[in-house]
């Protein structure tokens, strides 16, 4: 089969397009033909090993451990293990597993959910990594609740155009800071409010807010802190920009810390991959509450641009390769 596969770590130049064995599903594991791969900013990582606190998480010290690349993925059921009780082949799903640049990979059946029926593959693909995490920001970290105020910083991006629509659909009032590019991307998925960072400051003291989920990784607490009510809620998302050591999960650190002595929750968020989220994402896909946005898609073979494009910032939504 074709994959996308890395030897060591670096830039988008290490990967290459090559065939290789197609693999073979163990007892608890589903083979899947990929239809259409997500791409995220944990794919970035994976590939250059950044920061060194990611080696250190068991993705393998000196080079990665799994050398095929992707991890969001849509496709058909292939065949399944013995053990397997969820899935059958010819099934449409959507989930996570090590690998999914290629034209085949298994996956762990907890780790799958039966595709959206509105979805195509290639929506499908832009849903579990990125919709999770804002899901759990919101619903486990953040504790959302019908009436309150919600801001997303970082709102036309992959994680951030579903906090939105997630917030707005737990019956929040949102506001969504982006740049000027994505202000009406912003405000057509549900925004009430959308602030343009390159013209406005929304710490300015003049608006604070219940919830504020932080998915661009680059602002200080004193001024994430500013714009939080007194006993308001504060969730990091990822760990971008920082050190090559921990990267800016060292704000995620900051934030615990200082937690326990300020009246406001300051969270990082370490999201888990879970079918039961899946699960409820296709609920509210299906319901019409939901919708991915995707930007632009590419070919297999071209997952190296389509990492660089992602990672540098300028997608409106998600950035899909299909397969």
């Amino acid at each position: 089969m074709k994959a996308i596969v890395q030897d060591v770590y670096g830039p988008a130049e290490v990967l290459e397009l090559r065939d290789v064995d197609k693999p073979v599903p163990g007892e608890d594991e589903v083979l899947i033909r990929v239809r259409a791969a997500g791409v995220d900013q944990g794919v970035w990582h994976l590939m250059t090993g950044l920061p060194y606190l990611t080696r250190a998480a068991g993705f393998g010290l000196k080079a990665p451990k799994i050398g095929i690349r992707g991890r969001e993925l849509a496709g058909e059921v292939e065949a399944v293990g013995r053990n397997v009780v969820g899935f059958r082949p010819g099934d449409g799903v959507f989930g996570t597993a090590e690998g999914s640049f290629a034209e085949y990979v298994c996956a762990k059946e907890d780790r799958l959910a039966l595709k959206p029926v509105n979805l195509s593959f290639e929506q499908a693909a832009a849903v579990p990594i990125s919709a999770g995490t804002a899901l759990q920001g919101l619903r486990d970290s953040g504790r959302v609740q019908p009436g309150q105020d919600v801001l997303i910083i970082g709102a036309g991006g992959g994680v951030g155009a579903y906090a939105v629509q997630l917030a707005k659909s737990f019956g929040a009032r949102v506001a969504g800071v982006c740049s000027t590019a994505k202000t009406e991307l912003v405000r057509s998925i549900g925004a009430d409010h959308v602030i343009d960072y390159t013209h406005d400051d929304f710490s300015d003291g003049a608006k604070q807010w219940d919830l504020i989920l932080d998915t661009a990784g680059n602002r200080r607490l004193s001024v994430l802190r500013r714009a939080l009510k007194p006993h308001g809620t504060l969730v990091i998302v990822g760990g971008e920009g920082g050190g090559k050591l921990t990267g800016g999960f060292e704000r995620s650190l900051r934030a615990a810390g200082l937690s326990l002595f300020v009246g406001q929750k300051l969270k990082g968020l370490l999201a888990v991959e879970r079918a039961e989220d899946l699960r409820a994402l296709a609920e509210l896909i299906e319901a019409g509450k939901v919708t991915p946005v995707i930007d632009r898609s590419f070919a297999l073979g071209d997952a190296p641009a389509a990492i660089e494009y992602m990672h540098a910032g300028k997608a409106r939504g998600k950035v899909v390769i299909t397969i």
